[in-house]
């Protein structure tokens, strides 16, 4: 799996995990969805993302999204 696949699976992750902590512990858990999605804004202006920077060293091969 590249690494651009790897950041999309692990960001649909997330945003499905804020949900469900959304709905069955606490409204306010809809904050970690905004996050997810200003971090995704961001990484799609900048092309940094920080979860790419993880992933890269824990030696998944690269793809072409990040750098």
């Amino acid at each position: 799996m590249t690494l651009d696949r790897s950041v999309m699976m692990f960001a649909g992750f997330m945003v499905l995990l804020s949900v469900v902590l959304t709905a069955l512990v606490s409204p306010l858990f809809m904050w970690f969805t905004v996050f997810i999605g200003v971090n995704l804004i961001q990484s799609s202006i900048t092309g940094f993302c920080p979860a790419a920077s993880v992933f890269r060293k824990l030696g998944v091969k690269s793809g072409c999204a990040f750098k």
